[in-house]
């Protein structure tokens, strides 16, 4: 039970620093049997990766428990999106006009709206997703011409060097477009990003992987 230890020391961690931020247990490749002992401490929020995998996990759970909140955070497939509103609340990696305007058709089709973060690929890696620094702006109008609900911002920083950095210019943008969420941090660099003011972060194998 290693792993349930794990979440009390950094879910308490977290809340110690603040109640605001959201600790985003990150389930992919987890058995339902591990997820739900979790959820039985209370626990709120979950984020997968793939679609499929989530439907398969989630479904019949979350239709009778409407109170657990599940995170998208993986990257967007078109062929993927009908439907995606089902079992998510949030989607945390939307990055192109042409996921946009897919979204704004499912919501119309299914009458749910959903949270958006925006992914912005700070470091302008190829292989990585993530909207351009210098296309944000347009993709921010464009949601907000179809009526997409955009909370906030999302990075994932390189591997390699300071996450700060990438940190605080994703603070200093959600604050020159006035979003109130910020989607950063994950198993080893949580703690830089809830100083820089991430309210989501999202951790997975810090719990799961660690002995």
């Amino acid at each position: 039970m290693n792993f349930l230890n794990n979440f009390k020391i950094i879910n308490n961690e977290i809340e110690n620093y603040s109640k605001k931020i959201h600790l985003i247990v990150v389930t992919k490749n987890q058995t339902f049997e591990k997820i739900n002992q979790i959820i039985s401490l209370g626990h709120k929020h979950f984020g997968e990766n793939k679609v499929q995998e989530a439907k398969a996990k989630w479904h019949e759970f979350l239709k009778n428990n409407n109170d657990v909140k599940l995170h998208f955070l993986g990257k967007l497939q078109s062929n993927k999106i009908k439907g995606i509103g089902e079992i998510f609340e949030f989607i945390h990696s939307l990055d192109n006009i042409e996921h946009v305007k897919l979204l704004s058709i499912e919501e119309n089709r299914t009458q749910k709206k959903l949270k958006y973060f925006i992914q912005v690929n700070l470091a302008n890696e190829i292989q990585k997703s993530g909207v351009k620094e210098e296309n944000l702006n347009d993709l921010l109008l464009y949601c907000k011409k179809v009526n997409l609900n955009v909370v906030g911002l999302m990075c994932i920083p390189p591997v390699s060097g300071d996450p700060s950095i990438l940190f605080e210019r994703l603070q200093r943008l959600s604050s020159d477009y006035s979003l109130k969420d910020l989607s950063m941090g994950m198993s080893n660099d949580y703690n830089y990003a809830i100083s820089y003011g991430a309210t989501y972060v999202r951790i997975g194998s810090a719990i799961f992987n660690k002995d």
